[in-house]
């Protein structure tokens, strides 16, 4: 009998009320309702709302800056995905718009998670969501996303700890006052995968708007045993209180089950074994990932004066995980015998984030400010648990019907996590054409854990405060009102405690976060109507603490330098393109390249109008060779993918659309976990689907 230690209980009632509600979302949808007004609008920035759009990247909202400094002014590098985006390329999860970003590029996460590679930094606390943090290891679904922000670069002052490379921010749909829309699209792939979204809003009365999004799927893939499904629903209320003041609440609740598949083997050259692309290792039945979510939200603004506006913002989330999975951790090539390796993590996770702001605008003189200022208070309390499995020597063979447990126990942890932060900014007009930024943030981390034995006793306390200032200075010259030219220096931390707080039993206890510092110089260009450049130069160095191979530890000191390009533009009327290079170099106290540094990224989409009804889409990506996380002996071959797209606009309520990944059905391995854990990309595979509103 297959074992674990440890089961989640799943929340039956709540599945099933939310599935009803997806479906009669579907059934009640006024007839003919028409959708959000507003895209292609001229480029407006409005502090009131505490957005901007901003005449360069699209004219896109950009959330997570809290300022309303439209792009050109923020001596940062930045990229934006729109909703519009996602939808036409096909994109169906946070790894999919990485592809297409430059700088940053996909970790295999084990299998179970988002896991991105900012300028050469992952971290797990590099996620947030309408600029609350999202540090919970999971796949973040795109159903209720209305665009994805990338900020590269240090961002500690916005968003403390972590930030080390860049940050990913979610901003969600939300409810709009005054208007009535419905839309939905349907898709299926030829691995058998299938998903259904609905988007839904209508004014309540003139101050009052509800929203429902929401989604069900079902997962396959090119491998073997691979398969699951997840659903996710987000109904959001909001309420304009008076002129002054307004009030969105939100409640999401994600639901999935998939299976873990950790890559194939490498060989005595350190690459994949080509021969293996089509075999799994691990076990059909306890290669899993469950995970289950509720997240409650609340965002409170209010204009205080023409000047002077505040929000606060209050969020509450509880998250209940299951990851167990069987995997290479040798493999024998003469004798084609595999060395199975296995474990399984629960984690049981609250969370509570309360977040205050102010943002004014004021004069001393002919100096014009803009000061944000804040304070956040988080409060998190998770639970882990770790239990092994034995290792199993395993041919080919064999691995049809290989069946493992985990019998061994690992790690039970109890951890409480309290974090204080304030921050402050003030963005300087010193002239008309010179900007200078300056802040501050204070945090304080105190941490505690509990270490149970396997009967859940008490076997052992660990407790640290981290404490940390970190800066930001920035300049922006101006020359012209469409180019800017900045530079920026800012600082950050990660304390060893990390985001999952579990196995924390070792020398790394009690030292003192790992610190890293950003030098960055760039120039923005908005050259012509719809046409954006963005080129940056920059230098992290990183000092942290590591294993030193023998129980201690040994501080390493690591420098990343590199070049980022980014271009957006409508060629002519019918043909627009997206396209990013970036350019990496580092190395380590040892002389060593970090891993997961790929020297050379690029990536490109073109759209092309044929006809009024007819669109196409092209694009690629290219990824150098790098070395994986943890397989210094093993390497992530370079490799080349092209995508493609066709749309057809049967009438401005309904299009077909076609996606097609790997279009020439090229056999590559986007990244690896490590040696013998090298992911194999998919085969050529097309998408249909259909996008209306009604």
């Amino acid at each position: 009998m297959k074992t674990t230690t440890r089961s989640f209980t799943r929340s039956a009632s709540l599945k099933s009320l939310t599935l009803a509600g997806f479906y009669l979302s579907l059934a009640l949808s006024p007839a003919m309702a028409q959708s959000a007004a507003g895209q292609g609008d001229e480029a407006v920035y409005n502090l009131e709302d505490f957005v901007v759009v901003a005449d360069s990247l699209y004219m896109d909202q950009v959330n997570a800056l809290k300022t309303p400094t439209p792009i050109i002014d923020v001596p940062q590098s930045l990229s934006i995905t729109t909703a519009e985006d996602i939808s036409l390329r096909g994109f169906e999860s946070i790894g999919d718009i990485v592809d297409y970003t430059p700088g940053v590029s996909n970790n295999q996460g084990e299998g179970h998670r988002d896991a991105v590679v900012f300028r050469g930094a992952l971290t797990t606390a590099d996620f947030f969501i309408d600029g609350v943090r999202d540090d919970v290891q999971y796949y973040r679904p795109l159903y209720n996303v209305e665009q994805v922000e990338i900020l590269r670069g240090p961002n500690a002052l916005l968003f403390g700890r972590g930030g080390s490379g860049g940050i990913l921010n979610r901003v969600t749909k939300k409810a709009t006052i005054g208007e009535d829309f419905n839309a939905y699209s349907i898709s299926a792939n030829t691995f058998g995968a299938a998903e259904a979204q609905i988007d839904k809003n209508f004014a309540v009365s003139k101050d009052v708007a509800f929203r429902l999004n929401a989604y069900l799927d079902t997962f396959e893939n090119h491998r073997d045993f691979s398969d699951g499904d997840g659903m996710g629903l987000n109904p959001t209320l909001k309420y304009q209180l008076n002129e002054e003041t307004s009030l969105d609440l939100s409640y999401e609740y994600v639901d999935y089950d998939r299976s873990i598949d950790r890559g194939i083997p490498t060989g005595a050259d350190g690459e994949p074994i080509d021969a293996l692309k089509d075999t799994v290792f691990g076990d059909q039945d306890l290669n899993k990932s469950e995970f289950e979510a509720s997240i409650f939200r609340a965002l409170l603004q209010h204009r205080f004066s023409d000047t002077l506006k505040g929000n606060f913002t209050a969020s509450y989330g509880d998250y209940d995980k299951l990851y167990q999975n069987f995997y290479a951790s040798n493999y024998v090539e003469s004798t084609e015998t595999a060395t199975l390796s296995g474990y399984a993590d629960g984690t049981k996770r609250t969370t509570t984030t309360l977040t205050g702001s102010l943002v004014g605008e004021f004069a001393t003189g002919e100096v014009d400010h803009t000061v944000l200022a804040g304070v956040e208070s988080i409060h998190t309390a998770n639970d882990n648990f770790r239990t092994k499995a034995n290792n199993s020597d395993v041919t080919l063979d064999e691995l049809a019907s290989f069946s493992g447990s985990f019998t061994n126990f690992g790690d039970l942890t109890e951890a409480e996590v309290d974090v204080v932060s304030l921050f402050i900014q003030d963005e300087i007009g010193l002239t008309d054409s010179l900007d200078l930024v300056l802040g501050l943030r204070y945090d304080r981390i105190d941490f505690a854990v509990d270490i149970l034995d396997e009967k859940g006793d008490l076997t052992a306390k660990r407790s640290q405060v981290d404490e940390k200032i970190t800066p930001r200075l920035g300049f922006v010259y101006k020359p012209e009102e469409n180019v800017s030219l900045y530079a920026s220096y800012s600082e950050s931390f990660l304390p060893k405690s990390g985001g999952q707080y579990a196995s924390v039993k070792d020398a790394l206890d009690h030292v003192d976060p790992d610190e890293f510092t950003n030098l960055e110089a760039g120039v923005k260009w908005d050259f012509a109507q719809g046409y954006s450049v963005t080129t940056a130069v920059f230098q992290i160095d990183q000092k942290y603490a590591g294993d030193n191979g023998s129980g201690g530890t040994q501080f390493v000191d690591a420098e990343i330098g590199g070049f980022e390009a980014q271009f957006l533009g409508q060629v002519t009327d019918q043909w627009t393109v997206s396209a990013g290079y970036s350019y990496m170099d580092g190395e380590d106290t040892d002389g060593d390249r970090p891993a997961e540094l790929p020297s050379n990224m690029f990536s490109v989409w073109n759209n092309y109008q044929l006809t009024e009804h007819l669109g196409l889409g092209l694009g690629a990506i290219y990824q150098d060779e790098s070395t994986p996380k943890g397989g210094a002996d093993g390497i992530v071959p370079s490799f080349v993918r092209f995508d493609a797209a066709a749309y057809y606009q049967l009438n401005e309520n309904l299009r077909l659309q076609l996606n097609i990944e790997n279009l020439l059905d090229e056999v590559y391995y986007p990244h690896a976990y490590g040696t013998h854990q090298a992911t194999v990309g998919a085969p050529i595979n097309a998408r249909f689907a259909i996008v209306g509103r009604f």
